[in-house]
């Protein structure tokens, strides 16, 4: 392990501000937040009223990873090929014009679950290119050594404006009028296309390079390489391959286990429709409170320590939903397992920006995301069905598979120190 080689960096970069730049993308990923909590929120709570079908329920959650699936890579590609800003606004303008076309549907009566569907998809498709970019450019506007806190920021600002702020008033808004959340979020995602294009040249291509090599030009157009150059690195990367596999496997299992998790907390524990923004809002404490503690766990007990006991707790947490007798022992559980899944993606985002290289990044990202959550949707659909015979049983079934394979992953995950002290060693 080598966590005294992460500590020290980390530990002077404490008082160091982000910066201005930083400070705008934060507040455009905050607003896109806003925006797809909203959206989050609205588009199940609609589709109950249409059906309870626990499987074509499931079927809006699988169309919101068939994007990362079909068009990851794509997205990749146009991330690292392209102006990220412009990519970022432009990825905002489309999921804005979905919203609006879902709000104007509501309004005159002609919505159904196929347009939901479709709007599911529109969404998945913008967020595909403004995730990419925006995890792209953070080493655009940070130093190295602030990438946990840069991204534990992120996360944190996502956490904080879906759990606290979007998805409680989307419940409200949807019991006052079901096209009032669509409109509200259509309006957000017009701030982060400003601020997007706001920032420096440094967001606009990567900007860190190898030491010794020579500077380049932050906003020089780079030279087209193919996606399938990314594909290649990830192959011959051994320790990102197999870290990529095990995040597949435990990625399934958490889409399998949340496919019913809003029939569940309906119909299980019997939460009012209005109030599940408020169920939502609970569980984003722990969501919160991981992301708020990853970078300082990270510095002490380095980082591959914590992915390890995030993944362990986060297993356990969810049997502990699928067992869970009562709705606050199932909110607690669910807030737990929340906690650990943020513990695990703040460390997990930070080494994938200090090992992959700048130039590589988006197209790998896209290739590890359309391996990863482009299996999702096939999870999801089969979390429905099993959902089917007993909401609770997709937790239950996913807590196990998921403490199987981090147990037998144990040394390959504690490894992540070594690797992210080695990528700052190049």
């Amino acid at each position: 392990m080598s966590a005294p080689a992460e500590t020290s960096p980390r530990t002077r970069s404490v008082a160091r501000p982000m910066g201005r730049d930083f400070s705008r993308l934060w507040t455009a990923a905050a607003f896109s937040n806003l925006a797809d909590g909203l959206g989050r929120t609205a588009v199940p709570l609609i589709a109950t009223t249409l059906t309870r079908d626990p499987l074509l329920i499931s079927l809006l959650g699988a169309a919101a990873f068939v994007p990362w699936l079909v068009f990851g890579v794509a997205a990749g590609v146009i991330v690292d090929r392209f102006d990220r800003r412009r990519v970022m606004a432009v990825a905002n303008t489309v999921r804005g014009t979905a919203a609006v076309g879902l709000a104007l549907l509501t309004v005159t009566g002609g919505l159904d679950i196929v347009w939901l569907l479709v709007g599911t998809l529109v969404f998945g498709f913008g967020e595909t290119l403004f995730d990419n970019a925006t995890n792209a450019v953070i080493p655009g506007v940070v130093e190295r050594d602030q990438l946990d806190r840069a991204n534990g920021r992120i996360q944190a600002a996502q956490i904080t404006i879906d759990s606290f702020l979007a998805q409680p008033v989307a419940g409200v808004l949807f019991a006052v009028a079901l096209v009032l959340p669509l409109w509200i979020g259509a309006a957000a995602y017009l701030v982060p296309i400003a601020l997007a294009l706001m920032l420096p040249l440094s967001a606009a291509r990567a900007r860190h390079i190898p030491d010794g090599a020579p500077a380049a030009e932050p906003a020089a157009r780079q030279p087209a390489v193919p996606a399938s150059a990314a594909l290649r690195y990830l192959w011959r990367h051994r320790f990102l391959r197999a870290l990529v596999v095990y995040t597949s496997v435990v990625g399934c299992g958490f889409a399998f286990a949340q496919a019913p998790t809003l029939l569940y907390f309906l119909d299980v524990h019997r939460v009012p429709e209005a109030a599940i923004g408020f169920i939502t809002a609970g569980v984003g404490v722990g969501a919160l409170a991981g992301s708020l503690m990853a970078a300082r766990l990270v510095s002490r007990w380095g980082r591959g320590n914590v992915m390890w006991i995030a993944n362990i707790v986060a297993a356990a947490c969810m049997i502990g939903v699928g067992c869970a007798p009562h709705l606050i022992l199932a909110v607690m559980a669910y807030a737990g397992m929340a906690f650990a899944v943020s513990l695990w993606n703040v460390p997990w985002g930070a080494l994938r920006q200090q090992i992959i290289p700048p130039a590589l990044f988006g197209r790998t990202l896209g290739v590890i995301r359309t391996l990863t959550w482009g299996l999702f949707p096939v999870a999801t659909v089969l979390g429905g069905l099993v959902a089917s015979i007993d909401l609770r049983l997709p937790f239950v079934v996913a807590g196990v598979v998921c403490l199987a394979a981090t147990a037998m992953s144990t040394r390959l995950i504690r490894s992540a120190s070594t690797a992210g002290a080695a990528a700052d060693d190049r």
